[in-house]
């Protein structure tokens, strides 16, 4: 096993930091005391005064490698962003197919390069648009969808084979998986060309974000056929985001974020294994989805720490054999948690530095915050200026023209075997407690989550952790004179007209044939449920109706409060 370090450099290099502690530090400390005696990542991770070679000894140069190489610590890919940028994916969503559909021409127009979709509150949860919970929520929160026409007015005069889609849903995930389908193959579109992924990973919604339709077994039945069915039928779309973004913006540290999001995916990877179908048939294609926080460094040695643990548990804990098994490829959002009311303009800011931070860890793709969005969802001024600060990294600065360019710091090599090191301490403790799902039931991920956000929101109260323009340097005149993204009021009106119209005009004794169809899949856990889904959404079945036919049959989600 070869060492960065040979014993005899290290000897020195302990000379001298110890020479320099007595010396230089030890007279500077007498003249001015440094700011408290420890420091602490945001992850509570200690941090040391300076790194140097000693800190990396213990480090096998097989870890650390080459990019492209397992284990892929430093990119999933060998030239990275000198072959191309990262794909530049601003979010969108609001009021109906249409209104989204003029927001992504726009950005397009304005070099976007990825699309990225958010869904209302009602279609996020399976309701249908004239439910009586849809009440006010409809196109308010992320563009309303109901059925397959929305879908094609969402994605209308967009080449689909030729730009990568995001969809940010999760429990109703497979149904809109199943309408993009039907639409590609309405255009009569080559489905192994489609790209993006549906998010669809619901472990993280009954750890954190809580957004969930069924029992956890049904639900994770649901990840399982949408990975097995992509795996034959698009060869290039990822069939699963798997999400540590909406852990973190629960209140997760950083490291929790990283280990419960690894846990999360090794239980997509057993289920779809009990299939028969081997892993490299289908692991190539799962995808992640991570926050970049506040903390620089921390998150660069996160998004290493992440890309290293899922390669080895791949090819040691699953058998895989083809590297793009092991790849972990993200997609990384900048946080919106981090993002103030008070003097929103300093959010560009905040921003910048997080994609930077993502950049640095090696991102396929990124979102970049609107500043505005602690207000509203953003305008398209604020989006444009999201983009433009994606743009200005991959083009101006140059940080992308050198493959992993931060690596080899003493520090960050540390911090990324630490993080490592703590996630499969992490890992351990959930496979020796019953699993990912056992400890989901009994609360424990929910508990680590609301711990650290409590701690952190002390500390922001007593302002322990500084947020600019908040506890410190806060302007008590500041007179908020911002414009915000408006809600069009005829939104539900408009949306509620054409689902009325698909079922006026559907053939009905198809459409009760196909629901029956679906309700018998389901209940068959051997059988795939998304053929079924994508006949019943191309004869007119509403979300509302789907999610509510399986929710007889399997009954809902009510977790248990953990104190």
């Amino acid at each position: 096993m070869n060492q960065m370090v040979d014993p005899k450099s290290l000897e020195k290099v302990a000379e001298e930091v110890a020479d320099w502690e007595r010396t230089e530090v030890a007279a500077f400390l007498r003249k001015q005391r440094e700011r408290r005696e420890q420091f602490f990542t945001t992850g509570d991770i200690p941090v040391k005064r300076v790194y140097t070679a000693a800190d990396v000894a213990h480090i096998p140069l097989e870890d650390i490698g080459l990019p492209g190489r397992f284990p892929f610590t430093r990119g999933p890919y060998p030239t990275m962003y000198r072959s191309r940028h990262w794909t530049m994916r601003q979010i969108a969503g609001f009021g109906t197919g249409e209104d989204t559909n003029k927001r992504f021409k726009y950005l397009i127009k304005q070099g976007q390069t990825g699309l990225s979709t958010d869904f209302d509150m009602p279609t996020l949860m399976g309701y249908d648009s004239d439910d009586p919970m849809s009440d006010g929520e409809v196109g308010r929160e992320g563009v309303a969808i109901d059925t397959l026409a929305d879908m094609e007015a969402l994605y209308d005069g967009i080449d689909l084979e030729n730009i990568s889609v995001s969809m940010t849903i999760n429990p109703s995930a497979w149904i809109l998986l199943a309408m993009y389908i039907a639409n590609a193959k309405k255009r009569g579109l080559d489905l192994h060309k489609l790209s993006g992924t549906i998010q669809a990973d619901i472990l993280k919604e009954y750890m954190a974000q809580k957004e969930y339709c069924f029992p956890i077994a049904n639900s994770v039945r649901i990840v399982r056929d949408c990975i097995t069915y992509c795996a034959e039928h698009t060869r290039r779309y990822n069939p699963i985001n798997i999400s540590g973004y909406h852990i973190s913006e629960a209140g997760a540290s950083p490291l929790q974020e990283a280990a419960f999001t690894l846990a999360n995916g090794i239980v997509y990877v057993e289920e779809v294994l009990k299939t028969g179908m081997e892993v490299d048939k289908f692991a190539p294609r799962l995808a992640f989805y991570f926050v970049s926080q506040g903390d620089f460094f921390e998150e660069i040695a996160k998004f290493r720490a992440a890309r290293r643990v899922w390669a080895k548990i791949m090819k040691t804990r699953f058998g895989a054999k083809n590297p793009d098994s092991m790849r972990l490829r993200f997609h990384c959002q900048t946080a919106a948690a981090t993002l103030t009311k008070p003097q929103y303009q300093i959010n560009i800011v905040r921003t910048a530095l997080q994609a930077l931070s993502a950049v640095l860890g090696g991102c396929q793709s990124l979102h970049t915050n609107g500043y505005d969005e602690a207000f509203a969802i953003p305008t398209e001024e604020a989006m444009r200026m999201a983009l433009r600060t994606q743009q200005i990294i991959a083009e101006e600065i140059n940080v992308s023209n050198v493959v992993d360019p931060i690596g080899g710091s003493y520090f960050v090599e540390n911090l990324t075997s630490e993080y490592e090191k703590r996630i499969l301490e992490i890992l351990d403790y959930v496979d020796a407690n019953g699993g990912t799902i056992k400890l989901i039931e009994e609360g424990w991920f929910q508990k680590q989550i609301a711990d650290f956000a409590y701690e952190i929101a002390l500390r922001k109260q007593t302002g322990e952790k500084p947020v600019i323009g908040v506890n410190r340097f806060a302007d008590e005149d500041e007179i908020h004179d911002i414009e915000t993204h408006p809600y069009d009021p005829k939104t539900a009106e408009r949306q509620i007209a054409r689902t009325k119209r698909v079922r006026a005009t559907r053939d009905a004794a198809k459409h009760a044939t196909l629901m029956e169809r679906l309700v018998a899949t389901a209940r068959d856990d051997r059988q795939n449920i998304l053929p079924v889904t994508i006949e019943a959404v191309e004869n007119g079945a509403t979300m509302g109706e789907i999610v509510g036919a399986l929710k007889k049959l399997w009954g809902t989600y009510r977790e248990t409060p953990v104190f």
